[in-house]
């Protein structure tokens, strides 16, 4: 299996594709990471995938892309559950590498330990050939450079040397927070440089999550000082969303404006994004905040695509900035 610096959130199937192709004309590894809700055993918001369906996608095209699934676990659907009908199906399917993530569900450390292993025992009987990703990000469940520590020694004790052989990555975190279409959080170099030795340590790769927005500098800082991988996603939505929001207002089209809004609004999706005095701006700026921030949860939506056929090429334009930010991205991991 391939170890890319990066991995990208399937955000839509323009995003897959413009992945794809930047990975196989520039010959650089990539990965993609659907989390449950965007790729889903039953179906998920991103092109009503079913996983099997998704990872038949990108195989059809380029089997050097990595396929990982982001967030396994309990209580990462759309619904509430224990989160291992999902798991099983993932395992089965062709994911290379599971992050396993009961974290949301169980804040307890002793507690996140316990179920970490018991589902990478489970998922290794279904498919003995995926790997894991253990540990999750601050706006989870924040942890202390003792605990993730904790975390990889319990797992390791748990499941035995052969088993941890199987566990490739751990979650740091260096203080990335994601608000609207920004990086709010405040980056912590030393606690992201002993995160990172911990890993080495373990003979873990580092992975820290939630690295949208970042400038090209404050990726190159991250892998300057050891940084294994980072995780993008919501960002490459958001590019896609611009571009039909820039072709909306180009056109000076308030009726597909205002339609847009509507399904966004109506999503109530962008309520985990923004913060609550969003419903205080003028509904000028409070429109255009909302498609931007929460527009590619509707992608999937009859109606969108009905709107986004007005505007002729429109993917092309999409994929070209698409591909932008990938070799942006990239340049500032080497």
């Amino acid at each position: 299996m391939l170890y890319p610096k990066i991995y990208i959130g399937p955000m839509s199937v323009n995003v897959v594709d413009s992945v794809i192709q930047y990975s196989v004309e520039n010959n650089i590894p990539i990965g993609l990471l659907p989390s449950r809700r965007q790729i889903e055993y039953d179906g998920g918001y991103v092109n009503n995938w079913k996983t099997i369906d998704f990872i038949e996608y990108v195989k059809s095209k380029n089997n050097n892309v990595t396929l990982q699934r982001d967030h396994a676990g309990p209580a990462q659907g759309a619904d509430f559950d224990d989160g291992t009908k999902s798991l099983m199906v993932d395992a089965a399917s062709g994911f290379q590498l599971l992050h396993i993530d009961p974290w949301k569900h169980h804040q307890n450390l002793e507690d996140g330990i316990r179920e970490t292993s018991k589902l990478i025992t489970m998922c290794n009987v279904v498919n003995p050939n995926c790997f894991y990703e253990i540990g999750t990000e601050q706006a989870i469940r924040e942890y202390s450079v003792e605990e993730l520590e904790q975390i990889i020694l319990q797992t390791k004790e748990s499941i035995g040397n052969i088993l941890f052989n199987k566990v490739k990555y751990a979650v740091i975190q260096g203080g990335t927070r994601i608000e609207g279409t920004r990086n709010v959080g405040v980056f912590d170099e030393q606690r992201c440089k002993k995160m990172i030795e911990v890993c080495r340590r373990h003979g873990l790769l580092s992975k820290e999550h939630n690295g949208d927005y970042l400038s090209p500098n404050e990726i190159k800082m991250r892998f300057d000082m050891g940084l294994s991988a980072l995780n993008i996603a919501p960002e490459f939505g958001v590019i896609e969303t611009q571009c039909i929001l820039e072709e909306i207002l180009s056109h000076f089209d308030t009726e597909s404006l205002e339609q847009l809004y509507q399904m966004c609004y109506q999503s109530a999706k962008w309520i985990k994004w923004l913060p609550s005095n969003i419903e205080n701006s003028t509904i000028e700026l409070k429109k255009h905040v909302i498609i931007r921030t929460c527009g590619h949860y509707v992608f999937a939506y009859d109606d969108f695509k009905l709107l986004k056929s007005k505007f002729l090429n429109i993917d092309d334009k999409i994929q070209r900035r698409i591909k932008q930010r990938l070799q942006e991205i990239i340049c500032a991991t080497k």
